[in-house]
């Protein structure tokens, strides 16, 4: 039996939850409003404020959505209370970050600054020129959104510079040694 997947969620005060007959799921809170099309073989109740998953029969691809249902479920749930941020550190001589409205702009050594617009439901912030902050209510579009900055210019293995995640460890190689 999956671990994760026979977890409750505890859906909080403020928070609205339903399900249709398609497992469609709309979780609506303070911070806005997912929806989310989950698979139709999954069971998906809700009793007294909890919801449960849980799977029709031990077949491998019954196993494998349990899990990933559940977790789903708890993510827009945390989504809609709380909100998910994904911070960003960019590190080398000359390489900022500014806030232009909704756009961010980058420049990273190229010839040409680098702009990224934010998509619905993403917010960017700069608290600093080396710092980003990615704010949304959905997990996997702030995750996205964080790894195409990163994209634009990932840290290098010789000195470090580039576009990396708050904490990340980036492996150093040593240069070229003399004669």
């Amino acid at each position: 039996m999956s671990r994760i997947g026979k977890k409750p969620i505890v859906i909080p005060a403020g928070v609205d939850f339903k399900i249709d007959e398609e497992n469609v799921v709309t979780v609506k809170g303070p911070k806005g409003q997912l929806v989310e099309k989950l698979s139709s073989d999954m069971i998906i109740t809700l009793e007294e404020g909890n919801v449960t998953v849980a799977r029709p029969s031990d077949q491998k691809d019954h196993r494998s959505l349990h899990g990933l249902t559940r977790s789903l479920i708890a993510n827009m749930v945390e989504g809609v209370t709380q909100g998910y941020t994904r911070n960003l550190e960019i590190i080398g001589v000359g390489y900022r970050a500014a806030l232009q409205g909704t756009k961010l702009n980058l420049s990273l050594g190229y010839s040409h600054p680098v702009e990224v617009e934010a998509p619905a439901g993403i917010t960017f912030e700069v608290p600093a020129p080396t710092k980003i902050s990615v704010k949304g209510i959905d997990k996997q579009l702030v995750g996205q959104m964080a790894a195409k900055i990163r994209s634009y210019r990932e840290p290098e293995p010789y000195l470090g510079k580039g576009i990396r995640y708050e904490g990340e460890q980036v492996r150093r190689k040593e240069g070229k040694t003399g004669k």
